[in-house]
């Protein structure tokens, strides 16, 4: 009898995770180019339906400001550890003009809708057959009562899933569920 195939769906990822230090966007000396942005760590757990640990995850983090450079790939990869947790380092990003992220420009053509300062994060892990992608918001930042997808979300309970609140001096934290009560909101792209 021939031997069965392996049920994994999408990855493992491992060979992506080979470079530990790609969670440290500051690695290649960012502050030096730029100096006014603060240095913080954004951390948080990945959690199945059931409430237990993701423990094989790789976690993706893509920001648009600041904008990429030789010195800041913005762009961040680390896989979760045996409690489903993740920690990167980078620069708090700032407000980035609607429709940077795709190219396109906002509905109505206006050149002055602005996005909150965010994180976008893609989740890789066993059973997906998709990828998923969620944004991380910053508690407290006034932008974000009109950031136009953080507002699309109707429910508070869910836009709130969105929001990292902040766990001391320049860390922020944003726990996530893949399914089931408490779920994560994920965009569809």
């Amino acid at each position: 009898m021939p031997a069965a195939t392996s049920s994994q769906t999408i990855g493992p990822f491992w060979h992506g995770l080979a470079h530990p230090e790609w969670a440290d966007l500051t690695r290649h000396g960012a502050e030096q180019d730029h100096p006014d942005r603060e240095r913080i760590t954004f951390a948080g757990t990945i959690t199945d339906g059931a409430g237990q640990a993701v423990t094989d995850a790789c976690v993706e983090l893509w920001q648009a400001d600041p904008p990429q450079s030789p010195r800041f790939p913005a762009f961040g990869r680390c896989a979760t550890d045996a409690e489903g947790r993740f920690r990167f380092t980078t620069l708090r990003p700032g407000p980035v003009p609607a429709g940077t992220e795709n190219n396109t420009m906002p509905a109505g053509g206006e050149t002055n809708a602005v996005q909150a300062p965010h994180l976008a994060i893609t989740i890789f892990a066993r059973g997906l057959l998709r990828a998923l992608t969620t944004r991380a918001y910053f508690d407290g930042d006034p932008l974000n009562a009109a950031d136009s997808l953080l507002q699309s979300i109707p429910d508070p309970v869910c836009r709130a899933t969105l929001i990292a609140p902040q766990e001391g001096s320049g860390a922020w934290r944003l726990d996530i569920r893949l399914q089931g009560e408490g779920e994560t909101a994920f965009l569809d792209v």
